[in-house]
C-alpha cells in the first residue's frame, strides 16, 4: 500500500511567515527545528498510471493570468465590429493572425514566437470559480478540489532542487490564490510583489554580523535538542523554513533577480504589472531554482466603457497598454538571449466576454462587455510554432467553428494544464497514490467524456 500524505499545515505564504506552532510548544522546541529537519526521514511518495509521452520542450513556465475576463475577441481571438471597435486599434495580418496592433504594437512584434489557441471554452462564467479551476486545473467545487495543488505546486514537487536558492514555484502581485493543496509545505506558492529595489525582508536590521551570531547559536541548540526529543512534523516544517530563508539572505544573486534599474522600469512601463514581467525575466535568467512563475494582473472585468477605459488606444497608461509593453519586453528580452526557447509563457484570463447582445448591438447599454464563456489563449517559447492559430470562431468570436486540433472539442482549463505539464516533460497523466482521502490525486482529472490531454499541436 501507498503512504497517504498529512496535508501541509499551511497554505502559499511570504516566505517569513512560517508555519507555527502555539506558543508554549514554540518556546519550548523551537530549537529542534533544524537539526530535526535534517533527521526526520521525507514521506514515501509513489506515482502510478503514466502512460503520456510529454513534449518536453520547456525547462521553465511563465504563467500570466488576465484576472477579470479579458475581451477575447479584442485581444487574442480579433473581430472587427463596425460601429464598435475603434479605428484606432488598427489590426494587421501576420501570417494566420489578424492581430490589433494599434494598442499591441510590442507583441506584434513577437507574434513569431506566438500560437494562438482561439477553440478555447471556460466551464463557468464566476470568477472566482473559473479562477480558481484554470490554477488548479479541475472543478474547484468537486470532492478533491479541497488537497487539490495549485498547477505551480505540482510542478514544484516534480521539479525542485534540493538546496535551491528560490523556491520552484514564484507567484508575483497576486492576491488570493490557491495554494499546495495536501503537498508539503515547500511546494507553496512563494509571494513577492517586485518593486525593484531587492526582496524584501532579506536584511537583518541588526546586520549581517548578528544575524549570523544568533543563526549559529539556534543551529548548534537545535542539534542537541533533536537527540532526546520527538517533536512531530511542525519543526521540520519550521527547519524547512529557516533553511530556505537563510538561503535567500544576503544572497547577491537574489538581489540582483529583484533589484531593477531606473531604464529597465522605463522599458517595462514603470508599472506593477511591468515590474512582475521584469522579476519574472531574471528568475528565468537566474537559475536559481524557480521552474513555475506566475505573474497575476487584473483590469479586465470591462462591463461599462471598455474603449473609453481599459482598451483606450489613446491612453499609454490603460490595461491593454501596460499589458502590451510588459509582456512584449519580457518576450523580446527572452528572445534576444536565447531563453525563450526552453520558456513556455502563457497568458489567458478565467472566460472571455461577451460579443453581442439584445438588439445585435457589439456592446452592452455601458458600453462594455459581459462574461462569456468562449475565451482565447497566448502560447509564446518553447519551440511552439510561430504565427500560428488553433481553432477558429464565427465572425464574432462567439463561439468555436472549428476546434483545430485532435480532441475534436473546445480546449478547456484541464488541457492547458496538461500542455503545461507536457512542455515541461511531466507525465500529466500521473496518479499519485499519497493523498490523504486514498482516492488517488490525478495530475490531470480523469474524464471518459474528455480525454484531457495536451495540445500538441503548438509544436
Amino acid at each position: 500500500m501507498s503512504k497517504q500524505a498529512t496535508p501541509p499545515s499551511t497554505k502559499g505564504c511570504f516566505f517569513w511567515r512560517a508555519p507555527h506552532l502555539s506558543r508554549r510548544v514554540m518556546f519550548r522546541h523551537m530549537a529542534s527545528a533544524l537539526g530535526g529537519y535534517f533527521l526526520l526521514p521525507a514521506p514515501k511518495l509513489e506515482a502510478a498510471a503514466s502512460g503520456g509521452t510529454p513534449i518536453g520542450t520547456a525547462k521553465k513556465v511563465i504563467f500570466v493570468l488576465m484576472s477579470g475576463g479579458p475581451s477575447h475577441a479584442d485581444t487574442f481571438d480579433f473581430k472587427m465590429f463596425p460601429g464598435a471597435t475603434p479605428a484606432a486599434f488598427t489590426p494587421e495580418t501576420y501570417g494566420s493572425i489578424v492581430w490589433p496592433r494599434g494598442i499591441m504594437p510590442r507583441l506584434a512584434e513577437q507574434l513569431d514566437s506566438v500560437t494562438l489557441l482561439r477553440s478555447v471554452r471556460s466551464w463557468a462564467a464566476v470568477h472566482e470559480l473559473a479562477r480558481n479551476w484554470v490554477q488548479i486545473g479541475r472543478n474547484p467545487t468537486s470532492g478533491l478540489s479541497r488537497i487539490a495543488p495549485h498547477i505551480g505546486s505540482v510542478v514544484s514537487l516534480e521539479l525542485s532542487q534540493k538546496d535551491a536558492v528560490l523556491p520552484a514555484f514564484m507567484s508575483l502581485n497576486a492576491g488570493a490564490q490557491p495554494g499546495q493543496g495536501y503537498l508539503a509545505s515547500d511546494h507553496a506558492p512563494f509571494f513577492v510583489n517586485p518593486g525593484g529595489g531587492g526582496l524584501a525582508n532579506t536584511r537583518n536590521p541588526e546586520g549581517e554580523a548578528n544575524f549570523q551570531r544568533r543563526y549559529n547559536l539556534l543551529r548548534d541548540l537545535a542539534s542537541e535538542e533533536v537527540l532526546v526529543n520527538d517533536l512531530g512534523a511542525s519543526p521540520a516544517e519550521i527547519g524547512a523554513y529557516n533553511l530556505s530563508a537563510r538561503r535567500m539572505m544576503y544572497n547577491t544573486d537574489v538581489d540582483r533577480a529583484f533589484t531593477f534599474t531606473t531604464d529597465e522600469r522605463a522599458r517595462y512601463g514603470n508599472t506593477g504589472f511591468g515590474n512582475a514581467c521584469l522579476a519574472a525575466r531574471n528568475l528565468v535568467r537566474s537559475n536559481l531554482g524557480t521552474r513555475f512563475v506566475q505573474i497575476t494582473v487584473g483590469g479586465w472585468d470591462n462591463h461599462a466603457g471598455i474603449y473609453t477605459g481599459a482598451f483606450n488606444p489613446a491612453n499609454a497608461n490603460s490595461t491593454i497598454r501596460q499589458f502590451d509593453l510588459g509582456l512584449g519586453m519580457l518576450l523580446s528580452d527572452l528572445r534576444a538571449s536565447g531563453e525563450l526557447n526552453d520558456t513556455l509563457v502563457i497568458a489567458m484570463g478565467e472566460f472571455g466576454r461577451t460579443v453581442r447582445h439584445g438588439g445585435g448591438t457589439a456592446l452592452n447599454a455601458q458600453a462594455g462587455r459581459d462574461h462569456h464563456l468562449q475565451q482565447a489563449v497566448l502560447v509564446a517559447g518553447a519551440k511552439v510554432k510561430g504565427r500560428s492559430v488553433i481553432g477558429t470562431t464565427d465572425a464574432q468570436a462567439f463561439e468555436t467553428r472549428d476546434h483545430g486540433w485532435s480532441a475534436g472539442r473546445d480546449i478547456r482549463p484541464e488541457d492547458i494544464e496538461a500542455t503545461i505539464y507536457s512542455a515541461l516533460g511531466i507525465d500529466w497523466t500521473t496518479i499519485r497514490r499519497d493523498d490523504p482521502f486514498g482516492r488517488g490525486f490525478e495530475y490531470v482529472p480523469v474524464d471518459a467524456r474528455y480525454q484531457f490531454r495536451p495540445v500538441h499541436e503548438l509544436w
